[in-house]
């Protein structure tokens, strides 16, 4: 048989790698016990409406989809107060991350992010064939005047996470007001907010103002994180009409499950399932920070449901360390971090585990 190669961009992508499943270590080490902290999922289970919801949808999974999202976008207007056609959906935030590069990057563009971020940034602007700029963390937060100093006329996407991954830093207003001031006239910026709900900082910015305000931006958010959503797979984005349509040509036929816009969609009726989990992931960062102090470890303020930490040591050999002992956390291996670490913040009694079981390995 002829050897058949894929494209030289797509030999150049690096397939994502997820956070261990349970089910895996459960097979490999044969642990039956085991703490997942390793993929910022919600610890607390999504809304008992949208399990409802979703139970009730599984009736009707004979048929399509509705494709244009139409009950989880009703429910968006009235949450966000924006205009129907303001709003577009993905199979999660990723799939919307996809979509904006086929719709806008063309060989010889120029994609301007951070690094290290989210991994689906690179993937993008490889996959056009167009040239990346990564451009250093400072201080564990994206350097916005330094990400504007690599503009020019082939600047086409800018990615920035609020708050970033794997750090959970986050950009102020101001940071995100000066460099939207530097942007190219025919750049769009991407603010990815999937940790939106989160967020308590007086200074974050008001995103979808920007788009009201007629600025080339388009905000991302998803269902996966405080929602808990995660494997329904739903995000969506708030972006000028035009924006929205462009990702519409490209996107795959219904690609939000019928089950996943109707849990979607029962989780905005729940206010109280994003004040639990806030104030479980509040507790939950303040139980790691004080740990990590009394360790003499080195973190990030952390906006998110995660908190990044310098372990002082190979990372890997941590974290293989802490799965024989049932826990999962995320070693810096796929950020390029050596000696750092992405712990997700779970339940109480998890985070002591956790907690208790790093002490051991780091003795």
């Amino acid at each position: 048989m002829a050897t058949i190669t894929a494209r030289e961009n797509v030999q150049r992508l690096v397939p994502y790698v997820a956070g261990k499943p349970i089910e895996e270590v459960q097979r490999e080490l044969g642990i039956t016990d085991i703490v997942k902290l390793a993929s910022n999922e919600s610890p607390l289970g999504p809304s008992a409406k949208a399990l409802e919801a979703a139970r009730k949808a599984l009736e009707n999974i004979r048929m399509y989809p509705e494709g244009s999202c139409y009950v989880l976008r009703q429910e968006l207007v009235k949450h966000l107060g924006v205009e129907p056609d303001m709003l577009m959906f993905g199979n999660g935030s990723d799939d919307l991350i996809h979509c904006l590069g086929l719709a806008y990057l063309d060989p010889g563009d120029e994609v301007v992010t951070a690094a290290p971020t989210f991994v689906q940034y690179r993937a993008a602007a490889l996959l056009a064939g167009c040239t990346l700029h990564e451009v250093p963390l400072k201080d564990y937060t994206y350097d916005l005047d330094a990400l504007a100093d690599r503009f020019n006329e082939r600047t086409r996407l800018v990615f920035i996470a609020n708050p970033n991954n794997p750090t959970g830093t986050m950009n102020t207003r101001a940071e995100v007001e000066r460099l939207l001031d530097r942007l190219p006239e025919r750049a769009l910026c991407v603010l990815d907010e999937a940790y939106y709900e989160y967020i308590d900082h007086p200074d974050y910015p008001q995103s979808i103002e920007y788009v009201r305000q007629g600025r080339n931006v388009a905000v991302l958010r998803t269902f996966s994180k405080i929602y808990a959503l995660a494997g329904l797979r739903v995000g969506y984005g708030i972006a000028a009409p035009e924006v929205v349509r462009a990702v519409d040509q490209v996107r795959e036929p219904f690609n939000v499950n019928t089950v996943a816009q109707y849990a979607a969609a029962a989780s905005l009726q729940d206010p109280d399932q994003v004040l639990r989990s806030r104030r479980v992931n509040d507790e939950g960062k303040k139980m790691f920070c004080e740990a990590f102090d009394c360790l003499g470890l080195k973190y990030a303020p952390s906006q998110a449901n995660f908190v990044f930490v310098d372990l002082g040591r190979d990372s890997v050999e941590v974290a293989d360390a802490l799965l024989r002992k049932g826990v999962i956390i995320r070693s810096g291996k796929i950020f390029g971090t050596p000696t750092c670490a992405r712990v997700t913040v779970g339940l109480p009694e998890e985070n002591r585990r956790f907690i208790a079981a790093l002490k051991e390995v780091l003795a």
